[in-house]
């Protein structure tokens, strides 16, 4: 593949963690606006060179940062814009409530062992006291003067653990208009409860919902599984794919009358992986709760399932044991969940590209996790048009002076597997580490933004910097 040089270009500096970055129309208004969405509740958007509030829902958001060193995966996670939005003035939040902290699903740190069959086959009990957080999704309208306001909630889930939340976790769908929703398998580590895999639980899904069905619930009810939601609101959604670890939302790149999509997932311990698919065939949630009280398997013809938990990418998911003293440089890896990674061997889907989290080629890198995935269709970095652009948290390579990566790959014709390239960049960042964030772009995906922090810890606040990628 081609090797790429980009710069980076500085547009705002200073702010807290952003977790989402995307442009609309502001009603009345003539050009896109970028928006910045911050980890701990603040939406500011670009306007005649400065930054400006549109909305600050911190006394909304749970208190980050309580444990764990300030590292967070909750808060506001995602933002966007109803397709009309100029017109209407809808927005779409998902974000972390305040004053639902309990105390997690297991009172210990969860691992595989193949050798204890207990270990594979835990549930999730007592859900309603046995649970971490809880997060909503909100419908949210921009009135005539100027000021957001709350219009309804969507949906309100129990979550298991803080991690694996999703992040850029909502998005519009050009092909069919309906808000698509990114949910992470609920978190720890290996998915204890191999939530992603079952058909009812809402985490580790990419759901569809028809938010123009004129539905409104005063309260909706705070659920982990699809059947516990009333009718009319399991009405509204269907089930795009299953087998999410955890997701930096999804991408849609028109191709002539069609849309390929890019969905990247978290890796275990091995990589991180890019996933692409243009048809697919959603199945209503209705469907899957019908086949479920008749102990029936639903018609997955066309159905897209990522293959997490028994599968990491192109790999079966493994875990580490031990090694002897003289075999100290050598990782032992062990198949953590065999009979599915045998199962569903046949039914996943193959990633576009992945890379590893330990990878010595001069030309690669160590990958860490995976934070954006975007199509890119502009012509001012020719060597980039037509390709998906993804970043990386932090080369594994670079410390003390931690880097984020850059990369991007292409869609073979033939539908196959495809290397990547890193993208060079020419910025100094100094002496402070550089975490790549997350990735954005504009509404017709001819501009791409990165969002850069100096600390992974939420409560190292104005780290933040947004840059735009432009030609080198």
């Amino acid at each position: 593949m081609i090797k790429v040089k980009v710069g980076l270009q500085p547009i705002v500096s200073k702010i807290n963690l952003p977790t989402v970055l995307k442009t609309a129309i502001l009603p009345g208004d003539s050009i896109e606006r970028l928006f910045i969405a911050t980890q701990v509740g603040e939406i500011f958007y670009i306007g005649n060179g400065d930054i400006r509030t549109f909305l600050d829902i911190r006394h909304r958001i749970l208190k980050l940062g309580a444990s764990g060193g300030g590292y967070e995966e909750r808060g506001l996670l995602g933002l966007a814009f109803h397709p009309e939005f100029y017109y209407n003035g809808l927005f779409y939040l998902h974000y972390s409530v305040a004053g639902t902290q309990g105390p997690g699903a297991l009172s210990e740190s969860f691992k595989p062992n193949p050798c204890d069959p207990k270990t594979l086959n835990l549930k999730w009990t007592n859900r309603e006291t046995k649970y971490d957080h809880i997060d909503t999704i909100e419908e949210w309208i921009l009135q005539s003067n100027g000021q957001p306001q709350k219009r309804r909630t969507l949906l309100n889930l129990r979550r298991p653990f803080y991690n694996h939340n999703g992040f850029n976790s909502l998005n519009f769908s050009p092909e069919t208009g309906k808000l698509v929703i990114t949910t992470g398998d609920g978190g720890s580590g290996y998915d204890p409860f191999n939530l992603s895999q079952e058909d009812l639980e809402i985490a580790g899904k990419i759901i569809e919902m028809d938010v123009g069905k004129n539905l409104y619930f005063n309260n909706p009810p705070i659920v982990t599984r699809f059947n516990e939601l009333p009718t009319p609101i399991q009405e509204t959604l269907t089930v795009m794919a299953k087998g999410v670890r955890n997701i930096p939302g999804i991408s849609f790149q028109r191709f002539y009358n069609q849309y390929i999509k890019y969905a990247g997932n978290v890796g275990q311990r091995l990589v991180e992986s890019i996933f692409s698919f243009v048809q697919y065939k959603p199945i209503p949630v209705t469907q899957l709760i019908q086949a479920s009280f008749m102990n029936s398997e639903p018609d997955k013809e066309g159905f897209i399932n990522f293959g997490w938990r028994g599968w990491e990418g192109a790999f079966p998911a493994s875990i580490i044991r031990g090694c002897t003293e003289e075999d100290s440089a050598l990782n032992e890896k062990t198949i953590a969940y065999y009979n599915e990674a045998a199962a569903l061997s046949g039914s996943r889907l193959q990633p576009l590209t992945s890379y590893f989290h330990e990878d010595t080629r001069p030309d690669k890198f160590g990958g860490t996790a995976i934070t954006g995935v975007q199509a890119y269709m502009g012509k001012r970095i020719p060597a980039l048009t037509g390709s998906v652009v993804f970043t990386d948290l932090a080369r594994k390579d670079s410390q003390p002076k931690v880097r984020g990566a850059l990369a991007y790959t292409t869609v073979r014709p033939n539908g196959e597997q495809n290397d990547f390239s890193v993208i060079q960049t020419d910025y100094d960042f100094g002496s402070q580490s550089a975490y790549f964030v997350n990735l954005g772009t504009n509404l017709d995906q001819t501009r791409l933004y990165l969002g850069v922090y100096g600390s992974m810890k939420v409560k190292d606040f104005n780290q933040g910097t947004i840059f735009e990628i432009v030609e080198a």
